[in-house]
């Protein structure tokens, strides 16, 4: 059975066919990459374009541009929620790593290259105020750990470094999202994250680096011992709790 979606929020006067493939697009994409709709779902165009109050184009033309994204894959019997395979999971999160270290070695290769202390000193607000008050073990928690990644990347000051990070995140959400569905990984990720950052505010890039190398899991086991413990919980729990 195909998972109740959100309907389609009315657009302004004048609404075209492609504004209408653009705002199913967007909500569909949304609905894959928060969890909310279960592995191998299948999207049938019929339904959602009765869901959203759209002819069929539109719905068959976001769905396309979900599969160029990698976000469904075609079967015999139309769209399906896809999931990522051990190997794709493997490059992604190797990709991420290289990506993540990058822009704090920049720093400890060469002394005139210096974070953003004003963001560096936001980001410890904000992760103090979560570790004053953790919030529950969720599936969502992955959100603010991607937005804790980008911006510590942009505090770098390497633009192109930090738009690859986030696109590599997104494509690994789906996976990241069931680590931390447990008291002692939202713990550990709040209080790692304001060591890295405590760090680069001390003026001390290779602590930070060899602290982040660690939280992140470099190591080819570790990235694939994770990879295989995500992907056994998105079996085992399909939606997102």
């Amino acid at each position: 059975m195909d998972t109740p979606l959100y309907t389609l929020p009315a657009g302004p006067a004048g609404d075209t066919v492609g504004s209408r493939r653009d705002r199913v697009y967007a909500l569909l994409r949304e609905e894959v990459l928060s969890g909310r709709i279960a592995p191998y779902t299948r999207l049938g165009e019929v339904r959602l374009a009765e869901r959203f109050g759209v002819s069929r184009t539109p719905v068959r033309e976001a769905l396309a541009r979900l599969h160029s994204d990698g976000l469904v894959e075609r079967r015999e019997n139309g769209f399906r929620i896809s999931v990522p395979d051990l190997d794709a999971l493997r490059d992604l999160y190797e990709l991420r790593v290289t990506l993540e270290l990058r822009g704090i070695a920049r720093a400890v290769e060469d002394p005139a290259v210096e974070h953003d202390r004003g963001i560096l000193g936001a980001l410890r607000e904000r992760w103090e105020a979560l570790a004053a008050d953790p919030p529950e073990p969720d599936a969502s928690f992955v959100l603010l750990d991607e937005d804790f990644h980008a911006d510590l990347s942009r505090a770098s000051g390497n633009r192109a470094l930090t738009e690859s990070l986030v696109s590599v995140n997104r494509r690994i959400r789906r996976v990241r999202m069931y680590d931390f569905l447990t008291r002692d990984r939202i713990t550990a990720t709040v209080t790692e994250h304001l060591a890295i950052v405590g760090h680069l505010l001390d003026g001390d890039p290779g602590a930070a680096h060899r602290a982040l190398h660690a939280h992140v899991g470099a190591s080819r086991e570790v990235v694939l011992e994770r990879a295989r413990r995500a992907l056994t919980r998105m079996a085992l729990h399909p939606r997102t709790p």
